[in-house]
């Protein structure tokens, strides 16, 4: 097996180079929210990275490259094709505005290399099961995680989907989106890409890795559930329709994150 300590300096020192080089070009396009199309194609980096360490790759190490790979194409392109030809992402003008004269210090160091700090934490699962060699068989454990990766996939990608039909599509811009899955669910994207990385993590557990590297690799998945549920992805959504009506209506009888049936609200 690979040493944990040489995944991570190789992978560490990858990934800063290449959040460096997303850094300068968003200074030539005068737009920091390329970082979010970064995010999904940095972690084909991270594992492809982790492999190459590999002389041996397991079937173990070929599956979560493989599917991480899906994950992160996938999402590179939804956010890339979402983005253009519209202006800067909201979240990243309003640091524009409020960074002043230290907006490229702290784009550098807020945006993109911590952006690559967490990629690197969340990518765990990814890149210590890289390191696994000559492990031919599977367990029922590895076929859990890969059902519950898929399970998120689905989630995310017809999520995204169903919102971009939505979006492309509402007679009114006050309309919110409240049919398919998002009406189990006020965020079916980000419970499937939490989803998904708790599947990876099942992967990672069910190897042959000691099990001191798979407690560890929790730091993967642990990571992205706070991020979403609590930092920068739900919080950030519910803030900006704090003061939407029809928003708030659709909150009281919807779930945030966990699918559900919808509530009924009295009238």
């Amino acid at each position: 097996m690979v040493m944990v300590s040489d995944v991570l300096i190789t992978v560490g020192s990858i990934v800063f180079v290449y959040m460096t080089a997303w850094f300068l070009l968003a200074i030539i396009s005068k737009r920091n929210d390329i970082a979010d199309t970064a995010w999904g194609i940095g972690f084909i980096v991270a594992a492809v990275s982790a492999l190459a360490l590999n002389p041996n790759p397991s079937i173990v190490s070929y599956v979560v490259v493989l599917l991480t790979t899906i994950w992160g194409l996938r999402l590179a392109i939804h956010i890339a094709t979402r983005n253009k030809g519209k202006h800067e992402d909201f979240r990243y003008a309003q640091w524009r505005k409020e960074w002043g004269k230290l907006f490229l210090v702290r784009s550098f160091l807020q945006v993109f290399i911590l952006q690559g700090i967490l990629l690197v934490l969340v990518s765990l699962p990814v890149t210590l099961s890289a390191g696994i060699q000559n492990t031919l068989s599977v367990s029922a454990w590895f076929a859990a995680g890969v059902l519950l990766w898929t399970l998120g996939f689905i989630f995310e990608t017809i999520g995204d989907y169903q919102l971009r039909m939505f979006l492309s599509s509402r007679k009114e811009k006050s309309a919110v989106m409240q049919t398919g899955l998002w009406r189990y669910t006020r965020h079916p994207n980000y419970f499937g890409e939490v989803t998904q990385w708790w599947g990876l993590w099942l992967i990672c557990a069910s190897s042959s890795l000691p099990l001191g590297t798979k407690l560890f690799a929790l730091i993967g998945p642990a990571t992205i559930t706070v991020l979403i549920l609590f930092v920068s992805g739900i919080p950030l959504l519910e803030k900006k329709y704090a003061k939407d009506k029809k928003y708030q209506e659709y909150a009281r009888r919807t779930n945030i994150f966990f699918p559900g049936n919808p509530r009924k609200v009295a009238k």
